[in-house]
């Protein structure tokens, strides 16, 4: 699936931009169907926010409760200091997550996918398991920064095996939040683990290097339909989206079955619904 060239520049940048790998017709599909999703969404009787900011504070019963099922969560700035919404519900949500590609059959059929488990090889997964999706809103005006961050912290194996796929549903720019990413950044230290032991989760520090400033970060900006693939170790970040325009995108971690995959990761799985690959 992928050129020689293409995998040297993902060993070199620890990241790789494929485009037009979905169609218009898959994209929308999977538009249409988080509508759903949120529409059916009771926003009264569950008003979790998600932010990467504190994560030991604001990781509580309802966002750790999602790992195997599929919830929905506000963005930091949904509500106004009467406790209201803001704006429309279908505007107010962060994301959805974290298991939609092994229990909803559209988002089942989105990344169930051959090509992707093609570039997953080429990438170095030789036996892909999918841990986590997650469709985020990053929405206009009010759509939520991401901080530096490592996705290895969240799914640690040994050796690092965890790769991100991220399917921009939406062009996304400078204005409208796109990913920020350290080229080269992917052969650095993993700076911080996110344990989770029970009903709770701390955030350890391993390494102080410093996260890259604005001279070595370089904005991923990419049409709809793109693929996004980066390294576990490799540093990146979002910034807010104060434009009026939404950026919606889906991603996908996965790791490889010969790794030994942590078993204080936050997600877990057991037979009742056992990791899958990407076929």
């Amino acid at each position: 699936m992928l050129t020689p060239a293409q995998q040297e520049q993902y060993q070199r940048d620890g990241y790789l931009v494929v485009p037009d790998f979905k169609s218009g017709a898959e994209i929308a599909a999977l538009r249409l169907r988080a509508e759903e999703i949120v529409r059916e969404f009771d926003a009264g009787a569950n008003r979790a926010i998600f932010t990467t900011r504190e994560q030991e504070k604001n990781s509580n019963d309802y966002f750790l409760a999602s790992d195997n099922t599929i919830r929905c969560f506000f963005e930091e700035e949904a509500f106004g200091a009467d406790g209201q919404l803001k704006q429309d519900k279908s505007l107010s949500i962060n994301k959805i997550g974290h298991a939609m590609h092994d229990l909803d059959p559209v988002f089942r059929a989105f990344s169930s996918d051959p090509k992707l488990a093609a570039v997953a090889r080429d990438l170095g997964l030789l036996d892909a398991r999918v841990w986590q999706s997650m469709y985020i809103f990053k929405q206009p005006g009010i759509g939520g920064e991401v901080r530096w961050h490592q996705d290895a912290t969240y799914f640690e194996t040994t050796p690092i095996s965890v790769t991100t796929f991220w399917f921009a549903l939406e062009d996304a720019t400078r204005d409208n939040g796109c990913l920020w990413a350290e080229p080269g950044g992917h052969r650095g230290p993993l700076r911080e683990r996110f344990v989770r032991t029970g009903d709770q989760v701390r955030i350890d520090k391993l390494d102080a290097t410093p996260w890259p400033d604005d001279a070595r970060a370089v904005a991923l900006e990419v049409k709809a339909g793109s693929l996004v693939c980066f390294h576990g170790l490799l540093p990146h970040y979002s910034a807010p989206n104060r434009s009026p325009v939404s950026r919606h995108a889906y991603t996908l971690h996965a790791t490889d079955a010969a790794t030994a995959y942590s078993p204080h990761n936050w997600i877990q799985r057991d037979a009742a619904l056992p990791v899958r690959g990407f076929l």
